[in-house]
């Protein structure tokens, strides 16, 4: 099967977030099971092609890409993904892409993506290379399924193209002016009702991307329940119910080469589900690194996290007080938002001996935090996927998480799935997003860590849970056929 990845990010190459590590990471284990797949995305200016060693490739070049009246020259370079023959084409328009963000709030954001979205079209015509899936990846390439079927339909090359849009996360949407209609060159072309691209008085990728895919997926199976209600939805749950029998819900996997503490080069003690004595020294490191003097048999809750709302992190500063009076340690990895930055940098002022804190990205501490942990923290108000958890069980640090998207589709309750032959309960979780229901769980979660034998129990029955690539990558297949179907 030929197979275009089309994203905004892609590790190693450009990340802000988990899409990133999707993108570098299902196009390679798609590779493995002999589909060719090329991945398409924008050449940022922190994209060096001397470095990366890009192709810049002379026969195609430059793509002629209008927007209204104007021409824009796009350049494209060929790369590949580290240690793979996996091939990807980078789109530079320095006008467009070398900025100081991946994603702006210029007033030309809109046009962006378009350029993305007419330059990957354009550079698989001059391939000559005859795409039967398109993998279109959150709203920055929401308007390729449209396109396709529109300002492309001439083009005998995409009679058989289908189209996949995944939903990573449906909060953020892509929300222009109605004029950027015109922008696009759709209408002029196919007669199409306003209502499936524009949502309250703007034009919507998002929506776009939803209404003209061939099939639609988000990235756990509860998500994409929960995005069919008004609570989730974020306005799009009119659309997407529209939809709902072209929509599923595939979890996101985890490159098991890079977060595996038997293997894990970022971290000082290796370890496994057969020996774990090395995560307890990983602890004391940890500790150290904070300047925290270490006590056998104190808990110790971490977290690796955006600090925003949507984390959860309105529960925490809730509990605070309360957490500081409970025998524990507290170390805290990220940046976002002032208001929490500034509510842990206080915590550490004022409790030095249990909480330490890094403001800021630091991926080999990421790692450290996962292995040297007892507790992980994850109370998302919503949460699409979520990939610590996951990286968490592997690890033997026991989640403590929100019953919602993919939170839901990984943690289990130790005290809900323990008993009457379900022996996986694998952390805890609660379903009401209170204060209250965050801080009883956090003590359930205590109480075991003194039940050795009981805590244990909890480790191995999440180390012994495989979330690796490979399964979700026969799930996209299956679901890139069902597309293909609908394309015949």
């Amino acid at each position: 099967m030929n197979i275009a990845f089309v994203t905004s990010e892609v590790i190693p190459f450009s990340k802000t977030g988990g899409l990133a590590d999707v993108s570098g990471a299902l196009p390679l284990e798609l590779s493995k099971k002999k589909h060719n797949v090329k991945i398409f995305t924008p050449k940022y200016y922190s994209i060096d092609a001397s470095v990366r060693k890009l192709e810049y490739l002379h026969n195609i070049n430059p793509l002629k890409i209008r927007i209204l009246n104007k021409i824009y020259d796009v350049h494209v370079f060929k790369g590949f993904l580290p240690t793979s023959k996996v091939e990807v084409y980078f789109f530079d328009c320095p006008w467009f892409f070398h900025r100081n963000k991946f994603y702006t709030n210029d007033p030309d954001e809109d046009e962006r993506f378009i350029i993305l979205s007419k330059a990957v079209i354009e550079t698989i015509q001059r391939l000559y290379w005859s795409a039967d899936i398109i993998h279109c990846n959150d709203w920055q390439t929401g308007l390729l399924p449209l396109m396709i079927k529109s300002n492309y339909n001439w083009d005998r090359l995409f009679d058989k193209t289908a189209t996949l849009f995944t939903i990573h996360n449906i909060a953020y949407q892509g929300k222009f002016p109605l004029d950027t209609i015109n922008k696009t060159e759709v209408l002029g072309r196919l007669n199409l009702p306003l209502d499936k691209v524009e949502h309250e008085n703007m034009f919507n990728f998002m929506k776009t991307g939803i209404s003209f895919a061939d099939v639609i997926n988000t990235v756990s199976e509860t998500y994409a329940k929960e995005i069919l209600t008004p609570e989730y939805g974020e306005g799009m749950e009119a659309v997407l119910r529209y939809r709902k029998n072209d929509l599923y819900g595939i979890l996101n996997g985890v490159d098991y080469k890079i977060w595996n503490p038997k293997i894990d080069k970022l971290i000082p003690f290796n370890y496994s589900k057969e020996n774990l004595e090395g995560k307890e020294n990983n602890k004391k490191h940890l500790l150290k690194t904070f300047n925290i003097g270490y006590k056998k048999n104190v808990p110790l809750l971490g977290i690796v996290s955006r600090l925003a709302i949507q984390k959860g992190f309105d529960l925490i500063q809730q509990i605070m007080p309360d957490l500081m009076n409970l025998d524990l340690y507290f170390v805290v990895l990220g940046t976002g938002e002032y208001e929490y930055e500034e509510m842990f940098n206080y915590y550490v002022r004022t409790f030095p001996n249990k909480v330490g804190v890094y403001i800021g990205y630091n991926n080999e501490l990421a790692h450290l935090i996962e292995a040297g942990s007892d507790i992980f923290l994850m109370p998302s108000k919503y949460e699409p996927c979520g990939l610590n958890q996951i990286y968490s069980l592997k690890y033997g640090t026991v989640p403590v998480v929100r019953k919602t998207g993919g939170l839901a589709d990984t943690v289990n309750d130790w005290n809900e799935f323990n008993g009457y032959g379900l022996d996986i309960g694998n952390g805890f979780s609660f379903v009401d997003y209170s204060s209250y229901a965050l801080i009883s769980s956090i003590k359930r979660s205590i109480g075991d860590y003194y039940n050795k034998p009981i805590w244990e129990k909890i480790q191995l029955n999440g180390m012994n849970r495989d979330y690796s690539w490979e399964n979700s990558a026969k799930k996209y297949i299956e679901i890139y056929k069902k597309a293909q179907l609908k394309r015949k």
